[in-house]
């Protein structure tokens, strides 16, 4: 939270980055300032925090023979100190490439710009090989750990300089290096993260090579990942020399292993690449992470802590959000790593599933199968492991329970899919078992509450234990994340099972992976299209628990998500609150830049209040799970990811959603 004299601003943890990339031109610092300076300017109008150039953009850094000639160094060093003056008054970060020299040195240096004061850092790796000759011309920070150096003169004045400083800009703390800096086994950029750095900047000179620039993307995220930071990464581009090589200009940002952005290359116009980079996200990252903080102990080392003024918070309830906010966060969106995904979660469900039967030596499943999607999944996936452990599959039992509130369409799919896989398929009717028990008890079958609804959930349970008994199976669970997360399940009906393949896939997925399935059995046969087309029906098929009785023409009356809300919002609150941390009044920021034109304010707000209030109250039923695989970063088990009390107070967080504005 940020304060002025007449409102407090929320800056939810983000900080607006940009990666810069001017058109220079060689040797013509002049020309090259007035670049600089127009680039930054611009990113400044766009509310950024931190601005970082290219390497040696000051100059350009293809100047080659000439850093060793006076007239530009001096001008390098007047540009510098220009920049300084310009930007006195103006809040932001700074970090522009210069050559400077120091006792009979030169180094390729990071300038760092802020309130008219700066900070040198220089380049630590210096490449010698191929096409690279740096060591012709500059000297490897290193010589100033010999030296005791940890000052040099610009522009007349003794400035801070040294590769071990932190910038405090906002909630960032922000560490730089160079180019190939990035490119060693241990870049200093780890370093710098492990001692609390959660930006990175790198001003770079990457030339284009085929088949480099992927490598290069490879190896932003993967350092944005292994330093769970930010990486802000600007690299020269057009009006570098082209005597040997080509500079695509490179403007890229990535945050924990993820694109944020990424600007265009071989263009001849400046570019910028600008995200919101989301600290919260980052810390509560890091304060999970155990293996994180252990680092420190191994390679903490002193970093000076240098305090930058830059702009307050931004507004981000009325602007636009610079980075992307997925409505599906369980769901990739791309269709190849969708399939790649998708195949990948089988496989893992797949393994679990056969290991348990190998384990214990259980030769048959019992599967209870609605025609709905969770069952349908569970017995897609007990075909599977049959099938890859060369068993019977008539020794998968699939048992559907025809109740009160059954329709024609989800009986119809049920015992098709079930046919047309080749299990074994029963049909045990609920309805007398249930009307007997609701006399034991005295509950009038008219009144259609709860005890209505459990009552049939429990007896299908009960079916489903006392036949795995009968024929010495396993009872194999359906029921899924979302629900888990909500306590959509009967205590002990629905809940219960021997082995639960579903357990860690949330409903959003549960339908991706229904139709992969769909997809990848649409074979040429009778038997796959008559699969095929199943599945896509019960795709089709409103969610629902079906334990009331439906209209008079069939059509489904309970539905679920009109009674607890949209699976697709539900999903979205808990991929972010589990995985991040976050307070309901920031997954309400999200879900409306999401679900932009989908919902409006009021009912993301009345949902959110729903997931909040179901997730505390409803701990005790995940206390006691069965077992089954985790596939995903968020799971809810309570043997692994989710250690919940079942009596914590919701106060807190349902007094946050309801304070939030429609």
């Amino acid at each position: 939270m940020a304060k002025d004299s007449n409102k407090t601003v929320n800056d939810y943890g983000f900080v607006r980055v940009a990666a810069v990339v001017p058109r220079v031109n060689v040797a013509d610092v002049d020309n090259n300032l007035a670049n600089i300076i127009e680039g930054v300017d611009k990113a400044v109008k766009a509310g950024a925090h931190i601005v970082a150039m290219p390497e040696l953009c000051v100059t350009g850094y293809t100047c080659a023979d000439l850093f060793g000639n006076e007239l530009l160094l001096d001008a390098a060093e007047q540009a510098v100190v220009a920049l300084c003056d310009h930007y006195r008054n103006t809040p932001v970060m700074l970090v522009v490439g210069a050559p400077l020299r120091s006792n009979g040195h030169l180094f390729n240096c990071a300038v760092v710009i802020n309130g008219g004061d700066l900070w040198v850092i220089p380049k630590t790796y210096i490449p010698n090989y191929k096409e690279f000759y740096e060591k012709r011309w500059f000297t490897t920070s290193n010589i100033t750990a010999i030296a005791g150096k940890s000052s040099i003169v610009v522009g007349g004045e003794e400035v801070p300089f040294g590769t071990h400083m932190l910038f405090e800009a906002g909630r960032a703390r922000v560490a730089v290096e160079i180019c190939e800096d990035l490119w060693v086994p241990a870049p200093p950029s780890s370093i710098a993260a492990i001692n609390g750095a959660n930006v990175i900047v790198n001003l770079s000179a990457s030339n284009e090579l085929i088949g480099k620039h992927t490598y290069l993307m490879d190896l932003i995220k993967h350092q944005s990942a292994h330093c769970i930071a930010a990486y802000v990464y600007a690299s020269c581009g057009y009006g570098e020399s082209t005597t040997d090589l080509v500079f695509g200009g490179n403007a890229v940002i990535a945050e924990n292993g993820k694109m944020l952005a990424e600007g265009e290359r071989f263009t001849t116009q400046p570019q910028m690449s600008i995200a919101d980079i989301d600290i919260a996200a980052l810390e509560n990252e890091r304060r999970v992470n155990g293996s994180f903080a252990d680092s420190m102990v191994q390679f903490g080392t002193p970093f000076d802590h240098i305090a930058m003024t830059v702009a307050g918070p931004l507004e981000y309830e009325k602007q636009e959000l610079l980075r992307p906010v997925r409505r599906l966060p369980f769901v990739p969106a791309e269709d190849d790593r969708l399939n790649a995904r998708c195949e990948e979660i089988i496989a893992i469900q797949t393994e679990g599933l056969m290991r348990r039967l190998d384990f214990t030596g259980i030769k048959t499943i019992v599967v209870g199968v609605s025609g709905g999607l969770d069952s349908t999944l569970a017995l897609l996936v007990a075909v599977r492991a049959f099938d890859r452990m060369g068993r019977d599959l008539k020794d998968i039992h699939a048992i559907t329970m025809p109740g009160f509130g059954t329709t024609d369409r989800t009986y119809t799919n049920a015992c098709a899919m079930v046919r047309s896989l080749g299990v074994t398929l029963h049909e045990i009717s609920i309805a007398a078992a249930v009307t007997q028990h609701f006399k034991d008890i005295g509950h009038d079958p008219s009144n259609h509450d709860v005890t209505y609804e459990n009552s049939q959930a429990r007896e299908r349970t009960q079916i489903l234990m006392d036949f795995s008994n009968k024929v010495n199976g396993l009872v194999l669970g359906t029921g899924d994340l979302s629900e888990l997360a909500l306590g959509w399940a009967t205590y002990n009906g629905d809940h219960m099972s021997m082995y639960n393949v579903n357990v860690s896939i949330p409903k959003t997925l549960v339908r991706h992976l229904v139709r992969w399935f769909a997809s990848s059995l649409n074979d040429r046969t009778k038997k796959g299209k008559a699969i095929h087309d199943t599945l896509l029906d019960v795709l089709d098929t409103p969610i629902s628990p079906e334990l009331t009785p439906a209209a008079k023409d069939g059509t489904i009356l309970q539905v679920t998500e009109d009674i607890v809300g949209p699976y697709e919002l539900h999903d979205f609150f808990l991929f972010n609150m589990l995985r991040y941390g976050f307070a309901p009044a920031k997954l309400y920021l999200l879900a409306r830049k999401a679900f932009k034109g989908e919902y409006d304010n009021a009912t993301i707000k009345k949902w959110l209040r729903t997931f909040v209030k179901r997730f505390f109250a409803q701990q005790f039923k995940r206390s006691c799970l069965p077992d089954g695989p985790k596939v995903g970063s968020v799971s809810l088990s309570p043997r692994g990811d989710w250690r919940m009390p079942s009596d914590a107070s919701s106060r807190l967080w349902i007094s946050q959603c309801e304070s939030l504005p429609e």
